[in-house]
């Protein structure tokens, strides 16, 4: 959520980063403005009689200590019409409050000064690329056939058992699945970051401090009780620090975690949508920092390295895409997209998304760190996939077939105790 002194000092630019990231509503912006104005005109309104009735009612006592009751009851009087007026303006303060939330919320994050123009993910930038395409034979399969050629994934059963999205890993496909898992977890403690192990479901003030909601309730899953499933364990992982003052002197917070995550992908449909390429439940390894203002494009910047030395170690081909403004997220400031090229499909696959966003989250949760002898600011938030497994899992199946069966990256075997898939 963006603050509101922002509005104040710096309404064109406010709407021409709206503009960027090719956000229409922008008359909210003095909507927010007027509604702000009219909030401070009768806050000070109220500040004013507030102060007069405090020291009317020290005028009160005086006067009774002095005999002159009738004087007293005159003030007393006004004192009384005072705070009648002052629980109006308390009622319309709220009102303006509630209704200046209301309209906050539904403006996205700002785009950094860096973020590429455009509207589309074809105007993306591509930022670098790293390694050659394998040359595949001409019997070269996808991975949903290679997977029921070697019984790694059935469809069919998740099919049967929920519903279509929702893949059964069986023997070594789920052997290969944890591999990744432990390889990818063990890799970011190594790099500092704590592990932890969160809920997989949230309650409603989580989702809003991560800016899942208002902006992405339809494409997550609602229990009975009023519980959100996670579609990312930045959800839990950031809310950890809610509400939440740190000393200068830890930052940065670096955290890390395995869940599987859950999206309705409603409307997703086609070929391009086969197999692992867009699930309803998917595992997937987070990354998290919340980082001192100052610093927190080199955490960026940082991070952007560590999920690359992943897909190095995998031995994938890749790419590394600066979103332009129309394709960020709601709640991002920067982001870098990740996608690794598919041999067997011959196009490439968003596998992680890294992003700064500033101070949008910290500022829904009241996430803060304080300096020394200082006042309480907000931090910024960062985060990761590092990775996502579904689309690793296609690219390294497809990418890594040969006509003896699938070889396993080296970096893995250590996890999946043998070299190959046959």
């Amino acid at each position: 959520m963006l603050p509101i002194q922002l509005f104040r000092q710096n309404r064109d630019l406010i709407i021409a980063g709206l503009e960027k990231k090719n956000f229409k509503e922008t008359d909210l912006v003095d909507r927010i403005i007027a509604i702000d104005e009219q909030r401070r005109h009768i806050q000070a309104e109220n500040d004013t009689i507030l102060a007069s009735t405090n020291a009317a009612s020290k005028e009160i006592g005086k006067l009774m200590a002095t005999g002159k009751k009738d004087e007293a009851e005159k003030v007393k009087a006004e004192v009384a019409q005072n705070k009648d007026k002052t629980k109006e303006l308390t009622e319309k303060l709220h009102e303006l409050e509630a209704e200046l939330h209301d309209t906050l919320v539904k403006l996205p994050n700002l785009p950094h000064s860096s973020v590429p123009v455009g509207k589309t993910p074809e105007e993306n930038e591509v930022v670098r690329e790293h390694g050659a395409t394998p040359d595949l034979s001409e019997q070269k399969l996808p991975h949903w056939e290679l997977t029921e050629k070697y019984g790694l994934i059935d469809f069919e059963m998740g099919t049967k058992i929920t519903g279509s999205g929702f893949p059964v890993y069986i023997g070594l496909g789920a052997r290969l699945q944890r591999s990744l898992i432990n390889y990818f977890l063990d890799h970011n403690i190594n790099a500092g970051y704590k592990e932890y192990y969160p809920p997989y479901m949230v309650n409603e003030e989580s989702a809003f401090g991560t800016g899942q909601l208002p902006d992405k309730e339809g494409q997550m899953y609602l229990t009975q009780d009023n519980y959100y499933l996670i579609p990312t364990a930045e959800v839990p992982v950031t809310n950890i620090y809610r509400d939440t003052i740190i000393a200068d002197a830890d930052l940065p917070v670096k955290m890390t975690a395995f869940t599987p995550s859950f999206r309705r992908e409603a409307g997703s449909y086609g070929k391009d949508v086969r197999g692992l390429n867009r699930v309803h439940q998917f595992d997937k390894v987070e990354i998290v920092q919340i980082a001192h203002p100052d610093k927190s494009y080199e955490v960026l910047e940082e991070m952007v390295s560590h999920v690359e030395q992943l897909l190095k170690d995998l031995g994938l081909q890749y790419r590394i895409l600066r979103l332009c403004g129309g394709d960020m997220s709601f709640t991002s400031a920067l982001t870098y997209d990740f996608e690794v090229y598919s041999a067997a499909q011959e196009r490439w696959l968003e596998v992680s998304s890294v992003s700064n966003f500033e101070t949008f989250q910290s500022n829904r949760m009241k996430i803060r760190y304080r300096e020394e002898n200082g006042k309480p600011q907000l931090a910024h938030t960062l985060n990761g996939s590092s990775l996502a497994l579904p689309r690793i899992m296609a690219c390294l199946l497809e990418n890594n077939q040969t006509p003896e069966g699938i070889r396993i990256p080296e970096i893995l075997v250590p996890y999946f105790g043998r070299n190959i898939i046959n």
